[in-house]
């Protein structure tokens, strides 16, 4: 079943973005580079900026740059029942590669949308600041939404969830409103898409397969990793 039904509402929140892999190792930049607001410091008082793409902290020590990369955390891949679970997992390996470069970018828009909206006070302003956001992305995106499947934007909302602590439905009901986050709701249903449905491996198979699925691509570097994206803890 196609996903047209949701591709208006995901111009929300969505542009694209296309990246490629550094095949030639670790790029670093002096730490006065980086922007200055992103640089935190350590216990010991040293000051570093967090890649989060290349998954490494980047100090300058004696005017060099040095790097610590991250612990890599090794994720064993799920257990199978069968081999039709098996071929569900590739399904979904699939799908996940497609979704989330489209994922990335949709997480900057509403984080960006989010920002800039925080501090307006006037109702009117808001509605109309996001109106045009949601025009703006839809000429530019729109074609590429109602491409996706049911699979895939099942597994983009899940992708949302993980980064936001929120539903699609809610991100919906919190930039245009509860009706219209509610109707939405029943036409995501109508698509076999509950975009009302929170993000957990701890008792979904789904989203344990999706989980690590993630996990490897991260420790590959297949796929670039998003601010915040180790703050998701899964259940026990």
């Amino acid at each position: 079943m196609n996903f047209k039904l949701f591709s208006s509402v995901f111009c929300l929140i969505l542009g694209f973005l296309t990246f490629a892999q550094n095949a030639n190792g670790i790029k670093v930049k002096p730490l006065s580079e980086y922007p200055q607001d992103k640089i935190q410091t350590d216990k010991f008082g040293n000051r570093f900026y967090y890649d989060a793409q290349q998954k490494a902290k980047i100090y300058n020590i004696n005017d060099e740059p040095v790097i610590v990369m991250d612990e890599i955390v090794l994720v064993a891949k799920p257990h199978f029942n069968n081999r039709l679970d098996r071929n569900f997992y590739s399904f979904l390996s699939k799908k996940l590669n497609r979704v989330y470069p489209l994922f990335l970018q949709a997480l900057y828009q509403y984080r960006e949308i989010s920002e800039e909206t925080a501090n307006m006070s006037d109702k009117k302003e808001r509605r109309k600041f996001i109106k045009a956001k949601q025009q703006e992305l839809a000429n530019q995106y729109e074609a590429k939404l109602r491409d996706l499947t049911t699979t895939e934007g099942r597994v983009f909302a899940k992708l949302m969830y993980r980064a936001t602590g929120k539903t699609v439905y809610q991100i919906i009901k919190e930039l245009k409103g509860g009706w219209s986050a509610f109707w939405w709701n029943v036409k995501g249903n109508l698509a076999n898409v509950e975009i009302n449905e929170p993000y957990a491996p701890h008792k979904n198979r789904e989203d344990a397969f999706i989980e690590s699925l993630l996990q490897s691509n991260w420790n590959m570097g297949y796929l670039r990793p998003y601010d915040g994206y180790q703050n998701f803890q899964i259940k026990k």
